[in-house]
Order: structure tokens, then C-alpha cells, then sequence
């Protein structure tokens, strides 16, 4: 999940937003926000980078992590989340101005509130704020039980797997939370999952006619059907190992899913990432911020085994690209690490936490890192705040239309 991924697919949503809105909820007329200069960038935000697509998901996320490792944000970091954030309880991917009430015509993003959601619940002390969020997630939910990157898009498996890690987060049951429909948020996510077989066999596409980047968005969607988030804690071993199994059920289909994961990264412990439209080098490129996801989706699903490998990989492989990429790389790392049982402070030699705290507001203090607990019984946890989106978000041209999978890519500094 990385901010290049992101900003494509902010760009991409908002272009072809009005081609896909099935929701009265959903605002009129979308401008894409613009690019600011770096030296805009208010203090109490984390990275160096443009936020403009990223803004409030590395802020998030960077909150997030901190808190699972004992760490108490600056409250100045703490104000500018919290000051992002809509009368309606939304949240866009950033807003320059944020004295400026939101109109109509600024994109909403259901993956930036959720984001914000788990961020704010797990700090604690922002009940009114993660209410209001919640609420307002509820508001747009898809017929299908699902959620759009943008309200009023078409349900995707990241974007419902990260809103399903915020109403957990927020304190509420994501299998009761009912479309008009009737449908529920592991409804959607069903209609994800691809049968066994040779093709993204067990896995969990982006959306059923736009597949995406598949490890992606299988990633998101097994933390998601466990009811956990982005910080993720490990689960109950998973007896079945690695086979797929024929299922209509959301814990076989979230079996399948880590199972697909797992076979993905048996060879060389990480993913890879397809080239961006346009790129000069074809060649495919590891994956740091999928690989990452990967490792928590597959400690959720309890094969902690089979996570090894992958957290090996990255512990030996990540410190230049999350130094690149930013406070919101350091965090998926931080996921990674608690939910495969690493030291975040001693990550092949890199003390994660040190350098996330680095890229923004000096915290306020420091204690003992929250522990990824295993459960005890089926390996869910749908008391927990993302999945993720997180993730990354990527588009491509694919036929007619444009592509967007879920995450985000950390290019922030």
C-alpha cells in the first residue's frame, strides 16, 4: 500500500465518479483537490510529502501504530486529525483549509474516515468524533451491504474491508450493520471471493469485473471478514492449513483468501507489484506495502507460520523504502511486526517506532507497546479496529474503464 497507489486512484475516483454514483447520498459534483507545496504542510502533521490524496490515511495510520506501541501522540497531531474532519462526521483524503466549512463539491473518502475511525477510537478520549464517523460510514453503505472509495461508488473489497475494521473499531458489530437491503458488510465482501481454482483461486478481487492488484485486496478483505483493522492481532491457528476449500461461508472464504496469500509468498517471501501505467521499466517490483498487509491478514487467519517467511523478508528488505516512503510505510510495518510477533523497535536493525515518531510531532510519551495477543477461539476478533486499507490503492486502464484497488502507497516523507 504505498502514496503513489493512492494518489492514482484519488484521481481516478474522482473521474469516474460521476459514472458510478448509485447513491442520493453521494454529492452532486466532485473536484478533484489539488496538489500543495510541501512547505504549506501544517506541524502537527506526520510526513514531508504532498498530502493531498494522503493526508489524513498516513495521519491515521501514523496514530494508529503509535498507540499500539506505547507511544502517546503530540496533541498537536491529535488537533489536526481530529480538525480534518466534517460537520457530517466524513473525512476527505485532505483538506488545506480546514476552517473552511466542507461543501458539496470536496470528494469524500470512505477510506480516510475509516482510517480516522481506528486512529481516534484507539487513542481513546474522541468518543463524540469516532460516533459521528461511524455514523456517517452507516450513511452511505452500499445496497449490497458494501462501501465505495467515494460515497455513492460502487462497493469495493478494500474499501468495505476498512470500514468493517472502523465500525468494529468504533464499538460496533459490522454483522449487524444492515444496507436498506438487508444485506451486511460480509455480504459485499462475499462477492469478492473467487471459487478454487487456477485462476486468483481463493483469493479476493478488487471488484468482480476489475480484479486489481488480487493480493491487495485479499489481504484487506481477510483482516476485514475476521472483524479486525489495520492493527490487526494474530489468531487462533488456522487447523486447515493451505488448501482451498469449496465454502459460501465468510470464514471459509477468508480461509481461502490467506491460503491464496500464503501460496503467493511460499517462494520468495514477498509480493510484487505490476508496473504503473506509463512506467519505462515493465518489470514487476516487490511489493514492501502489500507483503506487509499480507503478513497481518495471514496472522489474523492464524497461520502464523506461513507469515514467517514474509515478515523475515521484510525485516531484511524494508528499511530504504520506508525511510522513502514515509510515517504511513513505518506503520504497516509496525502492523506487521506485532501481529508476527517482531520487536517494532529492533526490525532487522531499524527501530520502527523511533523512526515513525521521527516524521512528525515529538509525542508526548512513551511506554510499553500494546501486545498482539492471539485468540483463543475461531481467530476473529470483531471487537478490534483495519484492516487495511488499507492498504494500497492502485488504477490501470483495463479495457473501457479505470481500474482503482484499495490502498494507499506511502510516498510521503
Amino acid at each position: 500500500m504505498t502514496t503513489a497507489r493512492r494518489s492514482a486512484a484519488a484521481l481516478a475516483a474522482s473521474a469516474v465518479l460521476g459514472m458510478a454514483i448509485t447513491s442520493a447520498a453521494a454529492p452532486a459534483a466532485i473536484a478533484a483537490p489539488s496538489p500543495i507545496p510541501s512547505a504549506a504542510l501544517p506541524p502537527g502533521l506526520y510526513g514531508k510529502g504532498d498530502p493531498t490524496y494522503d493526508g489524513v490515511w498516513r495521519q491515521s495510520l501514523a496514530l494508529l501504530a503509535q498507540d499500539t506501541a506505547g507511544v502517546k501522540p503530540a496533541a498537536k497531531a491529535v488537533a489536526w486529525l481530529t480538525g480534518q474532519q466534517c460537520a457530517s462526521g466524513a473525512f476527505a483524503s485532505y483538506r488545506a483549509d480546514a476552517a473552511k466549512p466542507c461543501d458539496t463539491k470536496l470528494p469524500l473518502d470512505s477510506n480516510a474516515t475509516a482510517a480516522a475511525v481506528q486512529g481516534l477510537a484507539a487513542l481513546g478520549g474522541q468518543d463524540a468524533a469516532v460516533k459521528k464517523s461511524a455514523g456517517w460510514l452507516k450513511s452511505v453503505q452500499n445496497a449490497d451491504g458494501g462501501w465505495g472509495y467515494n460515497p455513492g461508488g460502487a462497493s469495493d473489497a478494500n474499501s468495505t474491508s476498512i470500514v468493517i475494521g472502523a465500525l468494529a473499531a468504533a464499538g460496533e458489530k459490522p454483522e449487524g450493520v444492515k444496507s436498506k437491503g438487508g444485506k451486511t458488510p460480509y455480504d459485499a465482501l462475499l462477492t469478492f471471493a473467487q471459487p478454487c481454482g487456477p485462476k486468483n483461486g481463493g483469493a479476493f478481487v478488487y471488484q468482480p469485473k476489475q480484479p486489481g492488484i488480487v493480493a491487495d485486496s485479499t489481504a484487506a478483505a481477510v483482516v476485514g471478514a475476521h472483524g479486525q483493522g489495520l492493527a490487526a492481532t494474530a489468531g487462533a491457528k488456522d487447523a486447515k492449513g493451505t488448501a482451498c476449500e469449496k465454502t459460501t461461508a465468510i470464514e471459509g472464504a477468508a480461509h481461502n483468501g490467506a491460503a491464496y496469500l500464503a501460496t503467493a509468498l511460499a517462494k520468495t517471501g514477498h509480493l510484487n507489484t505490476p508496473p504503473m501505467p506509463g512506467a519505462s521499466d515493465p518489470a514487476e517490483k516487490p511489493d514492501f506495502g502489500n507483503t506487509a498487509d499480507a503478513v497481518v491478514a495471514l496472522s489474523a487467519q492464524g497461520l502464523g507460520e506461513q507469515a514467517k517467511k514474509p515478515l523475515a523478508w521484510l525485516e531484511q528488505n524494508s528499511a530504504a523504502w520506508a525511510k522513502e516512503s514515509g510515517p504511513a510505510a513505518y506503520a504497516q510495518l509496525i502492523f506487521a511486526a506485532r501481529a508476527g510477533g517482531a520487536d517494532p523497535k529492533g526490525f532487522g536493525g531499524t527501530d520502527l517506532v523511533a523512526a515513525l515518531n521521527a516524521t512528525g510531532p515529538a509525542p508526548e510519551s512513551s511506554a510499553e507497546p500494546k501486545k498482539a495477543e492471539a485468540e483463543s477461539d475461531s481467530g476473529s476478533d470483531s471487537g478490534s479496529g483495519v484492516w487495511w486499507v488499507a492498504g494500497a490503492l492502485f488504477f490501470a486502464s483495463v479495457g473501457a474503464g479505470i481500474l482503482i484497488s484499495g490502498r494507499r502507497k506511502n510516498r510521503q516523507q
